[in-house]
């Protein structure tokens, strides 16, 4: 069995370009997931998924605890091959859907008792037992439960939420089963206050944990102030763990902090937006139900090499959206992955071949030209 293992192999700036070993394969890094929340990616399979060339998925532990809950998924073989994806699995530790999808929450050192979202049921998640349903899942990377602090919080009350997050952050070190190839990150928090993020920051390091989640961002601070955040947050880190930035982000944030340090980024937009008629492209974003569309026979972004630009027009995309077929939404998601996973490439090939900077000079100025109606 191979060990868990991030290998750095170049930097530019901030920006490092590096790989992550895990038992179930390798990524490449700076990396963003495929958003497999219950074990699958909205309106995509596996191979669809693949051929956008994302490597790593990451999947929901609140979600998968309720349905059809970790230990049917154990005896079916675990996730890997229960949504046959033989590649690197990450699953979150079920913290922030109790907080924000849950109802009857009770929070307390020992953990949190909830109800469920989806038939009242009454369940309790503690560290030990977060711990228990991602070994059971079988992930490869493991996240620790902790308390996502509100946004905005004060100074105390985000001072009493990281240090609770950081005691259990210690049991799940505890109860985490040490396997070859398999790692446990912990989760920095600290809201946008700088002593509280290098407390948080401190007490992980400690631990001796595979790697860093930064949580408590993306939550309405704005883009400026995550930045700021993690222009103090990530020089405090160790070089040789990598560092995922949690629920991020537009292609913008995602370039954004590719440039400050951050190596894994997973998001529902892609695959949100593509349910919803929003597309991405390397000029912004559109809406392809906007009859400027109906008769435009031009792919969703012509120098896009994805399977629905190759085949499909905008016009047929916009047919399919407003006649609501399931068909719009597989293709504009696999449009969506597409270009975020293209965009990786090149954040991944720019830091290797230190030209990060034209890169991203380029990236902003076709972003602010926006789409353009067909001539």
């Amino acid at each position: 069995m191979t060990a868990f293992n991030f290998e750095l192999f170049k930097t530019d700036g901030n920006a490092r370009r590096g790989r992550v070993t895990t038992a179930h394969g390798t990524f490449e890094t700076p990396n963003f997931m495929a958003t497999a929340t219950a074990a699958t990616v909205k309106a995509m399979n596996v191979d669809s998924v693949r051929a956008t060339g994302a490597e790593l998925a990451i999947c929901n532990t609140y979600h998968l605890m309720l349905r059809p809950t970790a230990e049917r998924v154990a005896d079916l073989g675990g996730l890997h091959k229960f949504m046959n994806w033989s590649g690197p699995i990450v699953t979150d530790s079920g913290g922030f859907q109790v907080m924000s999808l849950s109802k009857l929450r009770e929070l307390n050192e020992e953990g949190v008792t909830f109800r469920s979202h989806v038939d009242g049921s009454s369940h309790k998640l503690t560290p030990e037992r977060s711990m228990e349903i991602q070994n059971l899942l079988d992930s490869d990377i493991t996240m620790c439960l902790d308390e996502c602090t509100p946004h905005p919080a004060t100074h105390e009350q985000a001072a009493s939420s990281m240090q609770m997050s950081m005691r259990w952050a210690e049991r799940c070190r505890k109860a985490f089963v040490k396997r070859e190839g398999y790692g446990l990150f912990g989760i920095i928090q600290g809201g946008v206050y700088e002593d509280l993020r290098t407390e948080s920051v401190e007490k992980l390091s400690a631990l001796k944990l595979e790697g860093f989640g930064i949580g408590g961002l993306a939550v309405g601070e704005g883009q400026e102030e995550m930045f700021r955040v993690l222009d103090f947050t990530l020089p405090l880190l160790a070089p040789e763990k990598p560092r995922y930035l949690m629920g991020v982000g537009t292609p913008s944030d995602i370039v954004g902090a590719v440039m400050r340090g951050i190596d894994m980024f997973d998001c529902v937009m892609p695959t949100r937006a593509g349910r919803t008629g929003r597309g991405y492209t390397h000029r912004g974003t559109l809406n392809i139900r906007n009859a400027r569309h109906a008769d435009d026979p031009r792919p969703l972004d012509e120098r896009c090499t994805c399977q629905t630009c190759k085949d499909y027009s905008r016009a047929y995309l916009h047919h399919l959206f407003r006649t609501e077929e399931i068909l719009g939404a597989m293709l504009l998601t696999q449009h969506n992955l597409h270009v975020y996973q293209n965009l990786m490439k090149g954040l991944r090939d720019a830091i290797a071949g230190e030209t990060l900077e034209d890169f991203v000079k380029t990236f902003h100025e076709e972003q602010a030209l926006g789409d353009i109606t067909a001539l």
